[in-house]
């Protein structure tokens, strides 16, 4: 079984970043914007400073409150548009249910959203056009496999999950590419069956281990999306553990697929890795 190890491939990404940033006269700017304060925003945009400011970026945090209105964020968004000084701006997700989600990353200028999200971009990918940014999560899943090796063309690749995060621009992206791909869900009959049909299976479903040995066969790559703090048994007055888990019972499947990627340690660091490439591709347009 081969480890598709996410960090070896963010740490070359990094490394070929911060050779094009040091020759910039100008840093790249990215502009993350975070409303509320949940502490897995939090952790995730730390992240984000942190793999930022190790190559070179310089990173503006505005964080606005619970209570904000969605004009307010238009137009903390607005006045980020017109900052030549920033040059990719992403909204960190999720949002409240009571702020219009689309409307807010709409509003990111096309040539700023570095996350992919915004319809201009979607529309890029949509229609296989160059000039877009592939949403984060869709290029490190991508990079991951080419990293080893792994071609997806004429493969039938399984993706479980259909958001507009992951799943759906992921099956755009890999139709691009000449896979073959079905989107499974939860309203899929039978999809162990579906799963165990893959060469490649990606699972972005959002549910700690819900694949298990069952629903893979031999030799199967295998990419595993999701990321849950699953808190343990508490023993005592102690604080319970927390873990880090997959949508893939790693240890049921090792065995018997041929390549996986572990959580945490895979798509993860690509995301990140994959969000900063797109930063520094917006930065060279926009300083072309």
């Amino acid at each position: 079984m081969i480890l598709l190890d996410g960090k070896k491939v963010r740490d070359e990404i990094a490394q070929t970043l911060r050779a094009r940033i040091f020759a910039y006269a100008v840093k790249p700017k990215l502009a993350i914007v975070q409303i509320g304060d949940t502490q897995e925003s939090a952790t995730y945009i730390k992240q984000k400073k942190l793999f930022g400011e190790s190559i070179g970026v310089l990173v503006e945090h505005v964080h606005l409150q619970e209570t904000v209105s969605e004009q307010e964020v238009l137009a903390a968004i607005g006045k980020l548009n017109r900052d030549a000084s920033v040059h990719g701006i992403i909204v960190q997700l999720p949002i409240s249910d009571t702020l219009d989600k689309d409307a807010i990353i709409e509003a990111i200028a096309p040539q700023k959203d570095v996350d992919g999200l915004g319809s201009v971009n979607i529309k890029l990918l949509w229609e296989n056009k160059a000039g877009g940014y592939i949403p984060a999560t869709t290029r490190g899943i991508l990079s991951l496999l080419a990293y080893y090796g792994i071609s997806v063309a004429g493969k039938r690749v399984v993706i479980v999950g259909r958001s507009f995060l992951v799943g759906k621009p992921t099956a755009l992206a890999l139709l691009n590419a000449d896979a073959t791909v079905t989107v499974a869900h939860s309203k899929t009959v039978n999809c162990s069956e579906v799963t165990r049909s893959a060469d490649i299976l990606i699972i972005a479903a959002g549910k700690p281990h819900f694949i298990q040995k069952d629903d893979v066969r031999e030799g199967q790559i295998v990419i595993d999306v999701g990321i849950t703090a699953v808190t343990g048994e508490k023993l005592n007055d102690e604080v319970a553990e927390v873990t880090i888990t997959g949508d893939v019972h790693f240890d049921d499947v090792k065995d018997i697929v041929g390549a996986i990627s572990p959580v945490p340690g895979g798509v993860g660091p690509m995301t990140v890795a994959s969000l900063f490439q797109n930063l520094v591709s917006a930065y060279e347009r926009q300083n072309s």
